[in-house]
């Protein structure tokens, strides 16, 4: 593994450590969002990356939906299976710490939809970025959707702070990857691109992409 990214590992455990449920209990917009499409095309099982502490993955749960997530963080995984078991989901939660830089722990074609907050902006290279593209791409069943979240180069805090090559800055300990249309196309590979949202949140605020995204059906395209 490399050294940034085992330093940004570290750094997370510290920061639950010290300021458990962090992001609050409500879910975020985009998990409302995501739950509301994942339920109109009838999908039960989800698999969420960088799950954080938990609040989409109750939220999704709480909703009807199986959800297996996936943390780098071990006081991150702690936290949210906590979590699942204090609000009696813990039969809909499988929670399990996994680095995405590796192959995901999931069978090929097996899940209906996969959704990250902001895991594809941490402290991932494109080319990492590009391998992580194709292993959703093939844990997910054919019509399968991925919805994710990326801070964009619009944010405010784009070009702040310690720059790590790429698109990758540093403030405050925590490293971003900023997304332009043109990374999100480049990720986008296989899948058909449904919708690329800016949106806005937090008070800074910071500024997003919400992407939606389609594994097609055989022969669909």
């Amino acid at each position: 593994m490399s050294v940034p990214s085992d330093i940004q590992r570290q750094h997370w455990d510290q920061t639950y450590i010290e300021k458990p449920g962090m992001f609050g209990d409500e879910p975020s917009s985009a998990a409302r969002s995501a739950a509301a499409l994942f339920e109109q095309e009838g999908m039960t099982s989800i698999l969420e990356l960088g799950g954080g502490h938990g609040r989409d993955t109750i939220y999704f749960a709480r909703q009807g939906f199986q959800v297996t997530v996936f943390d780098y963080s071990e006081h991150g995984v702690a936290e949210i299976a906590g979590r699942a078991r204090a609000t009696g989901y813990e039969q809909a939660v499988t929670a399990a710490r996994h680095d995405v830089r590796e192959p995901l722990a999931v069978p090929d074609a097996s899940v209906d939809a996969c959704y990250s907050h902001m895991l594809f902006c941490m402290a991932l290279s494109t080319v990492e970025l590009e391998a992580l593209s194709r292993e959703v791409w093939r844990v997910l069943r054919p019509g399968g959707l991925h919805v994710y979240t990326v801070r964009n180069t619009s944010d405010p805090h784009y070009g702040v702070g310690t720059h790590h090559g790429e698109d990758r800055y540093e403030t405050g300990g925590f490293q971003v990857h900023f997304f332009d249309r043109s990374k999100v196309n480049r990720l986008a590979q296989q899948f058909e691109i449904l919708d690329i949202e800016a949106f806005e949140e937090g008070t800074l605020p910071r500024r997003l992409f919400r992407v939606t995204l389609r594994k097609p059906v055989a022969g669909a395209m």
